[in-house]
């Protein structure tokens, strides 16, 4: 495993600037995401790591080598893409042996390889399939072993959970994370779905437009978004923003907007953190409800407040009707407070 270490990396393509003079360091062992939307460059910052592309200006490390002059043979990465890419003539075992028959490895080591990433990836029983009989779970994890078998330096995974339904995902995320407790190989996850990041990750780089808003802790993320754009991305339901003109109204909220002024304000609130009512009580907020998602142990309430959206949660068994007024009571002490100018996180 290995520390990767950009340095004032810049990537372009013609006049378009993907990636924004970048400076980050990935620890050894560790798993680490760059999450954001599409067209953000979290591909391209993973296809720097392997030697598909090279930086515009900048340098990357290795342990402290520099790297990106070496091709990518010559780096010791793996890297697994969301279509699988495995060798249909082949059958499983022969998809797992063939990077090691490539370093013309013994025969009998070979097999060694092949039985023990096969039992650690439960494809025991498959070896002798072709990868139209399997399933899109079990290509998966032919793909993941394929790389690990190597035991690279780095593990790259390019949105590799994308083309499964959402049971397989759910699956292949807990066996992903088993892999990397057991393996410590340096991982670089690159996706656009922020459970998959939240639920894997030592740390995080949120990014958009090439450029990193903020890089922590799931935790960090989701309790502490530095601004607007990660508060707004990350997070399922997302974060409700509201103008903070408009919540002065509420007394407990006005006492946390105190400090600021006439500062033009804008309020985050988690989904999850306004309860919704049906009755009425003081100081919350009366809005038309709009939509009623039961999902399950949770029933996600949408109203409609002085021409803005607000989302909540409701108790199972709450009677709530379309159209009809809900009382939305926030807790001040789950406020996120931002700069509506800068979008910057405030306090």
């Amino acid at each position: 495993m290995s520390t990767v270490r950009f340095e004032n990396v810049c990537k372009r393509f013609g006049e378009i600037s993907v990636v924004e003079r970048l400076n980050l360091t990935i620890e050894a062992g560790e798993f680490f995401t760059f999450l954001g939307p599409s067209g953000c460059g979290k591909s391209t910052l993973l296809h720097l790591i392997a030697g598909i592309e090279s930086p515009t200006t900048g340098s990357l490390y290795f342990d402290g080598r520099r790297v990106d002059h070496l091709p990518p043979g010559e780096r010791d990465v793996a890297m697994v893409f969301q279509s699988y890419a495995l060798y249909p003539h082949m059958t499983v075992y022969d998809n797992l042996a063939f990077p090691l028959r490539n370093r013309r490895l013994p025969r009998t080591r070979i097999a060694e390889e092949v039985e023990r990433t096969a039992r650690l990836l439960d494809l025991e029983t498959l070896l002798k399939r072709k990868p139209r009989e399997l399933s899109g779970g079990q290509r998966q994890r032919v793909a993941l072993g394929r790389a690990l078998i190597r035991r690279p330096r780095v593990f790259l995974l390019d949105e590799p959970l994308s083309n499964l339904d959402a049971r397989l995902r759910l699956e292949m995320r807990e066996e992903l994370k088993q892999l990397h407790t057991e393996q410590r190989i340096t991982t670089v996850y690159v996706t656009h779905d922020q459970e998959e990041a939240l639920a894997l990750s030592n740390r995080i780089a949120v990014l958009q437009q090439g450029r990193i808003h903020q890089c922590g802790t799931p935790e960090e993320i989701y309790r502490l978004p530095s601004n607007l754009f990660v508060a707004g991305f990350v997070g399922t339901p997302p974060m409700n923003l509201l103008p903070g003109a408009a919540m002065r109204a509420l007394p407990p909220v006005e006492a946390r907007l105190a400090a600021y002024g006439l500062q033009s304000v804008v309020v985050g609130v988690r989904p999850g953190d306004v309860t919704v009512r049906a009755e009425e009580t003081d100081e919350t907020i009366r809005a038309a409800v709009v939509l009623i998602e039961p999902m399950g142990n949770d029933l996600w309430i949408v109203g409609d407040w002085k021409g803005q959206h607000i989302r909540g949660r409701a108790a199972p068994g709450e009677v709530l009707r379309p159209g009809a007024s809900a009382s939305f009571e926030v807790l001040p002490q789950a406020l996120h407070l931002f700069d509506e100018v800068s979008g910057q996180r405030l306090g």
